[in-house]
């Protein structure tokens, strides 16, 4: 299993960016997939997540209202777009998928880094 998560870079402080995460190697069905963001010196964050046929999605509450996680078109791809975005969202975003229902978030990709300028 494999996943890489994309789309990160550097904007202003209520601009917007849209995060893709690419997963390979097997098919996920409902499986759950989340988005997490990691702070160097800080605990990893859930951010958003949903099942990989788009069910269930759900936020951290510090994104609430700003970041929305949608299925892609193209299979094994989830999207989490991030509106209004402020410089407390600067971190490493990660997604991950578990691959039994029930287990822990066991694949990961290596993230991307998302910067906000204030």
């Amino acid at each position: 299993v494999q996943l890489q998560a994309s789309g990160g870079g550097l904007v202003q402080a209520g601009e917007s960016l849209r995060l893709s995460c690419a997963a390979s190697g097997r098919t996920f069905g409902s499986y759950p997939m989340g988005w997490f963001r990691q702070v160097p010196g800080k605990e990893r964050e859930f951010v958003a997540g949903m099942r990989w046929n788009g069910a269930g999605p759900k936020y951290g509450d510090s994104v609430k209202g700003r970041f929305t996680v949608s299925r892609g078109n193209a299979a094994n791809t989830v999207y989490l777009q991030m509106n209004n975005l402020k410089p407390e969202d600067t971190a490493r975003y990660y997604c991950a998928t578990q691959t039994a229902y029930g287990g822990p978030y066991n694949a990961w990709g290596k993230g991307t880094l998302v910067t906000v300028s204030s």
